[in-house]
């Protein structure tokens, strides 16, 4: 379990400052880079160990690995870039942006991408010149212990990076030490919500991501057999569960016929079983609790008046069928919560204004995906939107290069990019005479 004794206090204050001195951000790059390269020599290991730890299909656990492995080569190559000082222009003198650590940064991370999640937040936040301090899921002990060490192989010390899981209540510990001055958050709302609080009390920055319930809007113009093929495909990405999946399908009636019937189709096509199986597309969820909830957001949507058209049921443990519903009001459970597993409503909508209203008429707003082949009615879409980002004939996913994170209930912040790697620093603002 991670442990900020007294007696480190010092040190872990110290170190978070030594990006200041000449050639540190070089050394922190250099690390990185070990820890790509090291990452990609041992990618099988840690995608078998992903996989049965928590389900993850072996195609998915390996994407994965690249991704997070390829994320850090990014970082190491762009943070000096990102992270130098800018000068303004000023009346009798001129102001300099400065870009500072903060101190430690504590990350309290879930379990659905056990590797990326981590890597995506304590990359920047160590080139930012931090200390790392990360809380993982019990629920993948296994992968917090393979990331602590991979951490030692590349030659990034204790005193610059912690990673181990354990109960809550070390969260709260963590939070009232002095010496964290910020706290990155991934996970559901309820836990957001005392994190922020807490880290409020104490005064805190706080990054949340809390999850969605991404929107899917398919309109008359769009390419429909590309649009069912990459909805599924996001639908059914890390076994239903991942934030940034469509879980409503909002479809302009003139289509919904159309696009339900060939949607449905192509879900109960997909191969459930072994996640070790490179042929299957759909894994166990991660545990019972997570089949248990979804299961019974899929019964109070149907006693709301949803029709079931393809799934509901379990395939034995807890593999959950690709499953599809469709005609429920819109307050039903699929229609308005996150459901995390391979679980699609389809909702219907009379034109643009419709499809927007019921996008943004849920509690979150992390991401939503547009199929059209009108620009203006992108546009529109794009601005009206209550979202953290938007995909136009794509399906949304994070990228390295530009800001993730959402609004709402969705959260507040910005990881990843220029934008993420800053809100882990201090943006000092300095003034000098000519």
């Amino acid at each position: 379990m991670i442990n900020i004794a007294a007696s480190s206090i010092s040190d872990v204050k110290a170190g978070s400052l030594d990006l200041r001195r000449s050639g540190e951000i070089a050394r922190r790059s250099r690390l990185v880079l070990r820890l790509a390269a090291l990452m990609e020599l041992a990618g099988e290991a840690y995608a078998s160990l992903m996989t049965d730890e928590m389900g993850k299909t072996i195609r998915g656990s390996r994407a994965e690995i690249a991704k997070s492995a390829a994320t850090a080569r990014y970082f190491a190559g762009a943070a000096p870039g990102m992270l130098a000082s800018e000068t303004i222009p000023s009346h009798g003198g001129a102001f300099r942006i400065r870009y500072e650590p903060l101190g430690t940064v504590l990350g309290v991370m879930p379990w659905n991408f056990p590797f990326w999640q981590v890597l995506r937040f304590a990359i920047p936040a160590l080139l930012a010149g931090n200390r790392v301090v990360v809380k993982h899921s019990s629920r993948v002990p296994r992968c917090a212990a393979a990331l602590d060490e991979l951490f030692r192989e590349a030659g990034f010390s204790e005193d610059l990076i912690s990673v181990e899981s354990g109960p809550h209540h070390l969260v709260a510990k963590h939070i009232q030490n002095d010496h964290v001055r910020a706290v990155v958050f991934t996970g559901g709302r309820a836990a957001g919500s005392e994190v922020a609080t807490l880290a409020g009390r104490h005064i805190k920055k706080v990054v949340l991501e809390l999850g969605g319930s991404d929107a899917f809007i398919v309109l008359p113009s769009a390419d429909l057999d590309r649009a069912v093929t990459e909805g599924v495909r996001s639908r059914i990405h890390c076994n239903g569960q991942a934030c940034t999946a469509a879980k409503r399908f909002i479809v302009h009636e003139s289509i919904a016929s159309a696009f339900t019937s060939r949607f449905v189709s192509a879900m109960a096509s997909l191969r459930a079983g072994d996640p070790f199986d490179d042929r299957t597309d759909l894994g166990p969820l991660a545990g019972e609790d997570v089949a248990v909830r979804l299961e019974a957001q899929v019964a109070a949507s149907i006693d709301a008046g949803a029709r079931l058209l393809t799934g509901g049921h379990r395939l034995g443990g807890t593999l959950y069928a690709p499953t599809v519903l469709a005609g429920m009001p819109f307050d039903a459970p699929a229609a308005q919560e996150e459901t995390f597993g391979p679980v699609a409503a389809i909702l219907r909508a009379k034109d643009v204004d419709e499809a927007v209203a019921i996008a943004n008429a849920t509690p979150f707003g992390l991401g939503a995906s547009i199929w059209t082949a009108d620009a203006t009615e992108a546009e529109r879409c794009i601005e009206e939107l209550e979202t953290g980002q938007v995909f136009v004939n794509g399906i949304v996913s994070s990228d390295p290069r530009v800001p993730f994170g959402g609004v709402k209930g969705s959260g507040y912040g910005r990881e990843l990019g220029i934008h993420g790697i800053r809100e882990l620093t201090n943006i000092k603002c300095v003034w000098i005479a000519d």
